[in-house]
C-alpha cells in the first residue's frame, strides 16, 4: 500500500520533502561524528582521531570493535618487556624512561614465582624483588603494564620461573597441569601475590591494564581445566574489571590449545620478525569474541637470546625496524620482547633442549638479547634509532627527548690472589646441612636449589684401572680422587669431566693406596630447563653410581653455600675468602699449585681495586678472557657466571650502584683454569667474542 501511494503524490510534493531534508542535514552536519570503522585492518593516522571517542569512562581500560579504549579514547598499545628482577632497583627508573623516549606507553613485565619464595613459604619482596615498588614507579612516569604472573614465565628464567623446591615434592608434581596437588601450590601463591597487585589494576586508580594467564600454554599442554582454573583464581583476587589475557604463538594448533573461547580471556599472539603479520591477526580473531580481538603482538621480538657455545645473537635495526612499521602502518598493537634485556645475575640463568633431554642449552649470564636499550642502558645505537623513528610516525604526541647513554668506567688490571682451595672450605660447613644416603640424591631432595652440590663416597682401590659410570648427572660433574694415606695428599686430584652431553664413563687412576680412596663428584647446576616438555629438570647424579659395574652405595651429600639474587646462606664462603685478607706465609705456601696440577682444582681468588672518588663510580665490565669457568662476585653481589673458554660471552656487567667509593672487592670461584698471571680486567665495554663463537647478524 505504501508503494502504491507513494506514486499517487505529486512531483512537487516529493522536492519540497527532499528540500527540507537537504536543509536539516546541513545545519546539523557539523555535530556529528562518522561511524567508527569496523574493519580489522582499519587504517588511520593517529594526527586524525577525531572519530576514536565513546563515552568518557573514567579509569576504564577495554576492549570493543576490535579495539582498545581507555578512558572512553582509543588507544594502542606501543610497549616494550622490562623485566624488574634483571635491573638492580636503583636503575628502574633509568630503564623506564629511555623506553618512554623510545616511545613506549606500557611496560610488559614477567613475575618470577622463585624469585618471591625461594624455599617454601619464605616470602621475599625487597630489593631486587620489590614488585611494589616498581609499579608505583611506572605509575609515577605514566607508564601502563602488562602484568603476567605466571605461575609458569619461560623468559629464559632458571625453571620458568617456578621454584625448584616444587621439583622435590613426592610424589611428583605435575607442573602446568591441573593436578590438583599443583593447584593447591598455586593457589597459595596466587593468594598471596594477586592480593598484592590488586591495588595497582588501572580500574583501582593505578597502572595494570592486563594481566597474562599462564604463557604460550598452547606451545606446551591442552589441558583446559587447568586454564580455567587460572581465570577462576584470577578473577577471585581481581575482580571482574580486569582484561585477562593468554599469549600463545601464532599457528592453529597453538592457538587451539593455549586459548580459551569466548569474551572471558583475551588471546594474544607472538610469531617469528618479519612474518606478514595481518594473516595472523586475522587468525587471533577465530579465537575472541566478535568486536573483541585488537590486533595485538604480546612479543615482538627485538632479538633473541644466546646459548653458550653459540655465536651471539643479532638482528638488524633496518629489518626490526620494517617488520614493526608493518604493524603499526595499520594500527596494530605491539609489545617489544625485548626493549631492555638487563642480566641473568647470580645463578638464575635459564637454559633450554634440543632434540632430547640431554641436548641441553645453558643460557648465558647477559640478557642483553641485542635489544634496543642495551644491557647497560646504552640507546645510541642502530636500533634504538630505528625503532624511535617507526614509532613516532605512528604517535600523536611529542616524542620525550632521549638521555644520553651512562658513563662508563675501565678500572683496569685487578691482581688477584689465591685464597682458598674449595675443598679446604668443606671443614666450615654445618654437619646438620650434610646429608647422607645409601644412593645419590638430587640437589633439590637436600635442599639446593641452585650452584653446586659435592657427592662424596669411598671405593676399595684395586691394582687395575677403574672405570666409573654416572649415567645421568645434570648438568656437569667433575670428579676427583683422594688418597688419605699418602703422604702431602690432602686436597682431592682431578680426573675428569662429565656433563650430560659427554660420555658417561670416565677411567679412574690406578692408586697404590693403603686405605680406601676418596672419590668426590661435584656437579654445577647451570640452570634449570625454562621451555619445552623438559622442564621437569632436577638436578644433580640421578642414577646410580657404577664403578666397574657394581653400583657405588654409601654417600654424602654436602651444599656448597654461595648467596643468589635473593637469598645468603648461613654460610657464605664468598664472604669468609672476601675477608681472608691476611695470609700466613705457610698458608701461601699450602695454596701453591702441585706441578702439573695448576688448573684443575677449584679455587678462590680474591682481588681489590679502588675507586678514589665517588664522581668515578661508573658502569664497568670484569673482563675474564684468559680464564675458564666459573662465579664471580663483586662487593657481596653476585654478578654471575663466566665461561670465556667456551664463549661466546667474554665479559660480566658490573652496574654502578654495585660500587663504592674506596675499596671494592672481587672475589672469584675458578673451577677450571685459571689465567697462569693471576690478573682480571676492568673495562668499559661488552665483548661477545669469547670461545668459539664469534657475533653475528642474522633474520630469526
Amino acid at each position: 500500500m505504501r508503494k502504491k501511494m507513494g506514486r499517487k503524490s505529486g512531483t512537487k510534493t516529493t522536492l519540497f520533502f527532499l528540500l527540507i531534508s537537504l536543509i536539516s542535514f546541513l545545519a546539523f552536519a557539523p555535530v556529528l561524528a562518522p561511524l567508527p570503522s569496523f574493519s580489522s585492518h582499519y587504517s588511520l593516522s593517529p594526527r586524525h582521531r577525531h572519530h576514536h571517542h565513546r563515552k568518557v569512562k573514567p579509569r576504564s581500560f577495554e576492549i570493543d570493535d576490535d579495539k582498545f579504549w581507555k578512558d572512553g579514547e582509543f588507544f594502542r598499545i606501543i610497549g616494550g618487556d622490562l623485566h624488574y628482577f634483571r635491573i638492580l632497583p636503583q636503575y628502574w627508573e633509568d630503564r623506564l624512561v629511555r623506553a618512554k623516549a623510545l616511545g613506549l606507553n606500557t611496560i610488559q613485565t614477567y613475575v618470577p614465582w622463585n624469585l618471591h619464595e625461594p624455599q617454601p613459604g619464605k616470602l621475599v619482596f625487597e630489593g631486587i624483588a620489590d614488585l611494589v615498588s616498581f609499579l608505583k614507579l611506572c605509575h609515577k612516569l605514566d607508564i601502563l603494564v602488562m602484568l603476567r604472573p605466571g605461575p609458569y614465565i619461560c623468559g629464559e628464567w632458571d625453571l620458568g620461573g617456578f621454584p625448584a623446591w616444587l621439583l622435590a615434592i613426592e610424589p611428583p608434581l605435575k607442573l602446568r597441569s591441573s593436578d590438583p596437588a599443583y593447584l593447591r601450590l598455586v593457589d597459595n601463591w596466587w593468594g598471596i601475590l594477586l592480593p598484592k597487585v590488586a591495588p595497582f589494576l588501572y580500574n583501582n586508580g593505578g597502572p595494570i591494564i592486563m594481566v597474562q594467564i599462564e604463557n604460550e600454554f598452547g606451545s606446551y599442554g591442552d589441558d583446559k581445566a587447568y586454564l580455567h582454573h587460572l581465570v577462576k583464581l584470577a578473577r577471585g583476587h581481581l575482580g571482574d574489571g580486569i582484561i585477562l589475557y593468554t599469549t600463545d604463538g601464532g599457528s592453529r594448533e597453538n592457538l587451539e590449545k593455549g586459548t580459551i573461547r569466548g569474551d572471558a580471556v583475551f588471546s594474544t599472539v607472538d610469531f617469528t620478525t618479519g612474518d606478514d603479520p595481518w594473516p595472523i591477526f586475522k587468525l587471533q580473531k577465530e579465537f575472541n569474541a566478535p568486536g573483541k580481538s585488537p590486533p595485538l603482538s604480546s612479543e615482538f621480538y627485538t632479538g633473541w637470546l644466546t646459548h653458550w657455545g653459540e655465536k651471539n645473537a643479532k638482528t638488524g635495526a633496518d629489518f626490526t625496524a620494517s617488520a614493526l612499521e608493518k604493524i603499526l602502518s595499520q594500527n596494530g598493537s605491539a609489545v617489544l620482547y625485548m626493549v631492555h634485556g638487563g642480566t641473568n645475575f647470580g645463578f638464575y640463568n635459564g637454559a633450554n633442549t634440543g632434540v632430547d633431554e640431554s641436548d641441553y642449552k645453558p643460557d648465558i649470564t647477559s640478557y642483553d638479547y641485542d635489544a634496543p636499550i642495551s644491557e647497560s642502558g646504552d640507546v645510541e645505537n642502530a636500533k634504538f634509532n630505528a625503532l624511535r623513528r617507526v614509532i613516532e610516525l605512528h604517535t600523536a604526541a611529542s616524542l620525550p627527548s632521549v638521555p644520553s647513554d651512562n658513563g662508563k668506567m675501565g678500572y683496569g688490571p685487578i691482581q688477584l690472589q689465591k685464597t682458598a682451595f674449595l675443598f679446604d672450605l668443606l671443614d666450615n660447613i654445618n654437619p646438620a646441612d650434610v646429608v647422607e644416603s645409601e644412593n645419590p640424591l638430587s640437589m633439590e631432595s637436600v635442599g639446593q636449589m641452585f650452584g653446586f652440590l659435592l657427592y662424596v663416597s669411598e671405593y676399595t682401590p684395586k691394582d687395575d684401572k677403574s672405570v666409573l659410570l654416572i649415567p645421568e648427572v645434570h648438568d656437569r660433574a667433575q670428579v676427583f680422587t683422594l688418597c688419605h694415606s699418602e703422604d702431602n695428599s690432602r686436597r682431592p686430584t682431578h680426573v675428569g669431566s662429565i656433563d650430560r652431553l659427554s660420555s658417561k664413563k670416565l677411567g679412574l687412576p690406578n692408586a697404590k693406596c693403603a686405605s680406601n680412596i676418596s672419590l668426590f663428584v661435584l656437579v654445577e647446576n647451570q640452570g634449570h630447563v625454562n621451555y619445552g616438555p623438559y622442564i621437569f629438570d632436577k638436578k644433580g647424579i640421578l642414577s646410580s653410581v657404577f664403578l666397574d659395574g657394581i653400583i657405588l652405595h654409601g654417600w654424602k651429600m654436602i651444599p656448597i653455600p654461595f648467596h643468589n639474587l635473593n637469598e645468603v646462606p648461613k654460610i657464605n664462603l664468598i664472604i669468609e675468602v672476601a675477608h681472608s685478607r691476611f695470609i700466613t706465609v705457610s698458608t701461601q705456601r699450602e695454596l701453591k699449585d702441585k706441578p702439573g696440577n695448576v688448573s684443575e682444582v677449584p679455587a678462590f681468588f680474591t682481588g681489590h681495586f679502588f675507586i678514589e672518588n665517588a664522581n668515578q663510580i661508573h658502569d664497568t665490565f670484569i673482563s675474564f678472557s684468559g680464564w675458564g669457568k666459573g662465579i664471580a662476585v663483586v662487593n657481596d653481589f653476585n654478578i654471575g657466571r663466566y665461561w670465556p673458554s667456551f664463549g661466546p660471552q667474554c665479559n660480566l656487567y658490573v652496574p654502578a650502584p654495585i660500587l663504592r667509593h674506596g675499596e671494592n672487592v672481587l672475589v672469584i670461584l675458578e673451577l677450571e683454569s685459571p689465567n697462569p698471571e693471576l690478573v682480571i680486567h676492568s673495562v668499559d665495554h661488552p665483548d661477545f667474542t669469547c670461545g668459539s663463537s664469534k657475533s653475528s647478524v642474522h633474520q630469526l
